[in-house]
C-alpha cells in the first residue's frame, strides 16, 4: 500500500500544483475593453476598460494596464463603442406599465372611435372579466373632449370596463363598472369629479373619482403580475435600464418584489416608494428601512394634486382654457402637514406629486416648515412642472430636490399654453432653473406616462425637440440641460436621490457592475441622431441581461 502510494503521490501532486495555478490564473470575472468609458465620476473622467470581480467593479483604467494585472474569465472587446454607466429612472411606474402590458394597449390612439375598436379586438381574445386599458389622451384628439360612455354600455352592457388616461389622473368606466363601484349623478368626491351632463353620467372620471372604481376590480393572480414584472423587466433592460424607480406602491408588493429577485426571475434593481396609506406608514415605521443589493424602502410616495392635461393640477390663477376652474388638491393641507412632521421625524424620505404652481406653493411651505433649513433627507418634489418664479429659491433653501421628466415639456408643449397662458408658460418646464437649486438633480419618464426610453430622456432635456424634431429651435430652450448635466441626471443624480450614490450610478472601484454599451456615443452624435441611439448590451451586476440581436 505504501508503495503504492509513494509512486502516485508526484502525479497527484502535479495535479494540485495545476489546480492551484489554474484557480490563481483567473482572478476577475469580466474585463471589458477597447471602450469609451464615461465612468460619470466626480470629475467627469473617461477611460478605456475596466475589471469586474464578484458583481462589482474592481478597477478601471486603460486596457494595457489592466490586462497585465487582471486574467478574466470573459473578455468583452467593445469595439471602440461608449459605455455607461447603467441608467437609472428617478421616477416610474415600474409594476403598473407591467401590468399595461397585459391589459387594452391605448397609447397614441388618435380618436374615441379608435380606442372603442381597440376594446372590443381586446374583448374577443380575452372572453373574461374586466376589460382594463390605459394610454388614452383626448389632447391628441382631432375633438379635443372627454369621450362619452354610451358606445361602451352598448357594446358591453354588463362587462366592466375602465379605461384610464395616459397620466393614470382621469379615467372613463361603462356603466356597469360604475354600477359596481355605486357611483350616481350628483355624486361628490373630494379630489375628485365625476362627470355629468343634463344630469347623467358621461363615465368620466377625475383623479380621486377613478380610485372608486379602481377599488371594485379584482386582484390579479400571482401569475399575472410575475408576468407583469418580467414583461417590464425585458423591455427596460432593451432601453438600458439598471434601476428604476417605483413610485407609489402598497407595503405587501415589498415582499413579492423581493421573493422575485430572490429566486432570480427579477433583476432589476429596484427603489420602491410606498403609496400615502396608513398601512403603508404602519409597516415602514415599525420595520425601518428595507435595503437589499436589488431593492430600497425608505420613501412615501404622494400626491398633492392631478395632471395639467385633465385640469387637475392645482393652479394658483385660473385656467387660460376655463375660465374660474384652478383645479384642485387630492387632500387637506393639514394632510399633507400631518405627514410631513411624521416623516421628518422619522428621517424617511418625502416624494411629493406636485403639478400647478398652487401645488408646488403648497408643498414647499409644508416642507420648508418640516425640514428647517439646510438638510440632507433629500425630500423630492415629483415632477415640479409649473413653479411661480418667486417660489424656485425654496428648493435650494431647504435641500428640496425637483425630480423632473424631460419628455413631459415635449409631450405637452402642443397644448401646454392653451391650460396656462403665455405668461405663466414660459417659467414652466423649467428644468435648468431648477438644477441651478442644489447643483443637481434626479431625471425620469414617469413611464407608462411616457415611453420608457432613457435616451428619449436625454434628447428631450438637451434638444427640447419631440421625435420629429419639433420645433426646430427648441422648446423654452433656455431651459435646457447641457449633455453632461442630462447623463448624470439619469445615473448618478438620480442614484443620489435615492440615497445610493456609494453603491451604483458611476463605473468606480466598489459599485456594482452595472453598464450599458450604445451603438453610438450619446455625447458626441448630432442632436437630430440622439433618439436613434440603439443599446447593444446591458450588463446588470456584471452580467449580461440584455443584447441586441
Amino acid at each position: 500500500m505504501f508503495k503504492k502510494l509513494k509512486k502516485t503521490w508526484p502525479l497527484l501532486l502535479c495535479i494540485a500544483i495545476a489546480s492551484c495555478q489554474q484557480k490563481q490564473e483567473y482572478n476577475a470575472d469580466l474585463l471589458i475593453k477597447n471602450a469609451v468609458v464615461y465612468t460619470v465620476d466626480s470629475n467627469f473622467t473617461t477611460a478605456s476598460a475596466f475589471v469586474v470581480s464578484g458583481g462589482k467593479i474592481i478597477a478601471v483604467g486603460g486596457a494595457d494596464t489592466l490586462e497585465k494585472k487582471y486574467m478574466a474569465r470573459q473578455v468583452v472587446d467593445a469595439g471602440g463603442k461608449a459605455v455607461y454607466p447603467g441608467f437609472i429612472d428617478g421616477h416610474a411606474h415600474f409594476y403598473e406599465y407591467g401590468m399595461s402590458l397585459q391589459e387594452v394597449h391605448l397609447e397614441g390612439t388618435q380618436s374615441w372611435p379608435e380606442i372603442v375598436d381597440s376594446v372590443q379586438a381586446f374583448a374577443k381574445r380575452n372572453t373574461e372579466g374586466w376589460i382594463i386599458g390605459r394610454g388614452w389622451d383626448q389632447n391628441d384628439w382631432k375633438v379635443k373632449e372627454y369621450p362619452n360612455k354610451a358606445k361602451l354600455d352598448s357594446l358591453f352592457p354588463v362587462r366592466p370596463i375602465l379605461l384610464s388616461r395616459v397620466d393614470g389622473h382621469g379615467a372613463i368606466a361603462n356603466q356597469a363598472a360604475l354600477n359596481i363601484a355605486g357611483i350616481k349623478p350628483g355624486q361628490t368626491i373630494a379630489g375628485g369629479q365625476i362627470e355629468t351632463v343634463n344630469g347623467k353620467l358621461t363615465g368620466v372620471l377625475v383623479d380621486n373619482a377613478v380610485r372608486l372604481v379602481e377599488h371594485k376590480i379584482p386582484a390579479p393572480t400571482e401569475g399575472i403580475v410575475q408576468e407583469a414584472f418580467t414583461d417590464a423587466q425585458r423591455n427596460c433592460f432593451a432601453v438600458g435600464l439598471t434601476t428604476v424607480d417605483d413610485c407609489g406602491l402598497p407595503y405587501t408588493m415589498v415582499n413579492t418584489i423581493a421573493q422575485l429577485q430572490h429566486k432570480g426571475a427579477l433583476k432589476m434593481r429596484m427603489y420602491v416608494m410606498l403609496s400615502d396609506a396608513p398601512e403603508n406608514y404602519e409597516y415602514l415605521f415599525k420595520r425601518g428601512v428595507y435595503k437589499t443589493p436589488g431593492l430600497d424602502v425608505r420613501a412615501f410616495k404622494v400626491y398633492a394634486d392631478g395632471a395639467l392635461g385633465s385640469r387637475g393640477a392645482c393652479l394658483l390663477k385660473p385656467y387660460a382654457d376655463k375660465p374660474g376652474w384652478s383645479g384642485f388638491l387630492l387632500s387637506s393641507q393639514k394632510h399633507f402637514e400631518d405627514i410631513a412632521t411624521k416623516l421628518a421625524s422619522k428621517g424617511f424620505q418625502m416624494c411629493t406629486h406636485a403639478i400647478g404652481d398652487s401645488a408646488n406653493r403648497v408643498m414647499l411651505k409644508i416642507y420648508a416648515k418640516a425640514l428647517k433649513g439646510k438638510n440632507n433627507l433629500r425630500w423630492r418634489i415629483e415632477h415640479s412642472q409649473i413653479v411661480s418664479p418667486e417660489d424656485v429659491k425654496m428648493f435650494g433653501d431647504n435641500s428640496i430636490i425637483p425630480s423632473v421628466q424631460p419628455t413631459h415639456a415635449t409631450s405637452d408643449m402642443y397644448w401646454a399654453g392653451q391650460r396656462l397662458g403665455a405668461q405663466r408658460l414660459k417659467t414652466a418646464y423649467a428644468y435648468k432653473a431648477l438644477l441651478k437649486q442644489n447643483g443637481w438633480m434626479p431625471l425620469g419618464t414617469d413611464f407608462p406616462v411616457e415611453n420608457i426610453n432613457p435616451l428619449y430622456t436625454f434628447y428631450a432635456a438637451t434638444e427640447r425637440r419631440d421625435l420629429k424634431g419639433f420645433p426646430p429651435n427648441g422648446f423654452q430652450k433656455e431651459n435646457a440641460l447641457d449633455r453632461t448635466e442630462a447623463l448624470r441626471g439619469m445615473t448618478i443624480w438620480a442614484a443620489k436621490a435615492n440615497f445610493e450614490e456609494k453603491e451604483k450610478g458611476s463605473i468606480e472601484v466598489g459599485k456594482f457592475a452595472d453598464f450599458v454599451i450604445l451603438d453610438q456615443d450619446i455625447m458626441k452624435v448630432k442632436g437630430d441622431e440622439l433618439p436613434k441611439v440603439k443599446v447593444m448590451k446591458t450588463y446588470v451586476n456584471g452580467e449580461k441581461v440584455y443584447e441586441k440581436k
